[in-house]
């Protein structure tokens, strides 16, 4: 459990492997608390639309153009100067050390299968892969390069869980525990 000093701030950051679940968690969290809600990972997809780029291709993108990384951490530092927000993102544990931070676990095969069929149903904007197999493929790259970049950008592994107040599996536990799980636990931390 991460232990900190600072001023608590009425913020909840989600980060965690893709497919985790973060964009559920953080829309229902922000639902239930009354809370805005802020995604990187959409902004991200914006940006890799943008420029006409997969979210796999944009990603590979980020590991020679540290401008990328620097636009969505302005993004996720602005949105920390907020009170009652959830934010998803990867780094915003790291970019705002007074909110309580939470990363959501998840097996990366489970990951790839989640996914896809997201893909299938709603289609995914800056992901378009045409199996499970190459979800999970291009899902552990991702995290790989993630991890490599952020330890050579700042110097941290964003999936240390040493790095949190909470971690919670989100492969054995539905969408309405997860949520109860972290509420729980955030009102335990707003209190002491």
């Amino acid at each position: 459990m991460v232990e900190c000093d600072l001023m608590k701030k009425h913020i909840i950051t989600l980060s965690g492997y893709p497919g985790s679940g973060k964009s559920s968690t953080g829309n229902a969290l922000a639902k239930e608390l009354g809370y805005t809600r802020f995604s990187s990972g959409d902004f991200m997809r914006n940006l890799a639309q943008e420029r006409g780029l997969s979210l796999d291709e944009f990603t590979l993108l980020a590991n020679n153009d540290p401008s990328i990384d620097n636009l969505i951490d302005e993004q996720v530092r602005k949105a920390g100067e907020l009170e009652r927000l959830v934010i998803d993102s990867r780094l915003a544990y790291y970019w705002i050390p007074e909110a309580f931070k939470v990363f959501l676990s998840l097996d990366l095969h489970i990951a790839a299968e989640r996914i896809f069929s997201h893909i299938q149903k709603d289609g995914r904007v800056g992901q378009d892969d045409n199996s499970v197999e190459e979800v999970y493929k291009n899902t552990v790259a991702r995290v790989e390069s993630e991890r490599m970049r952020y330890k050579k950008l700042y110097g941290l592994a964003y999936d240390d869980a040493n790095n949190y107040d909470l971690v919670v599996d989100t492969g054995s536990n539905n969408l309405e525990e997860v949520v109860a799980i972290i509420l729980k636990a955030y009102k335990k931390w707003e209190e002491q």
